[in-house]
């Protein structure tokens, strides 16, 4: 399942996706990642979260680096039930045209690996409508 979090900038997406990963780190029997962008805001995460600045791999420039990625960090450690990636559009050259493909992608690793995807995007639910809502959850 890939769960949705959408809203303009500033509507206060990031606080809401660490008090869900805090909460999914309390209830899961395996391991939860926290993507994001910058260092910033990390210290209010869990320490028993994964925390991924995106910064760190400057490398990762589209969509099939992120995906490669992501299944990297899967096939090191089998134990990820959560990943929440806080702010989509600002990793890996991610836009609103191509956003349909990264969410089907992400279906796709969800189906093959058993994990659950929590995405914020900063943009209104109405901007998303080419996503196949299928497989997708809107968390507002």
């Amino acid at each position: 399942m890939v769960n949705l979090l959408t809203g303009p900038k500033g509507s206060g997406k990031t606080q809401q996706m660490i008090e869900q990963a805090n909460a999914q780190a309390k209830k899961c029997n395996g391991n939860v990642v926290f993507i994001k962008k910058t260092h910033r805001d990390t210290a209010s995460v869990t320490f028993d979260i994964r925390t991924v600045c995106m910064d760190d791999f400057p490398a990762i420039e589209n969509i099939d680096e992120y995906i490669g990625f992501l299944y990297g960090m899967y096939s090191s450690n089998h134990d990820i039930e959560c990943v929440f990636i806080d702010g989509i559009l600002k990793h890996a050259n991610i836009s609103l045209e191509n956003i349909p493909t990264f969410i089907e992608r992400l279906k796709k690793i969800s189906a093959e690996c058993g994990i659950e995807f929590y995405v914020s995007i900063s943009a209104d639910k109405a901007d998303l409508s080419e996503i196949n809502s299928e497989g997708c959850n809107y968390l507002n």
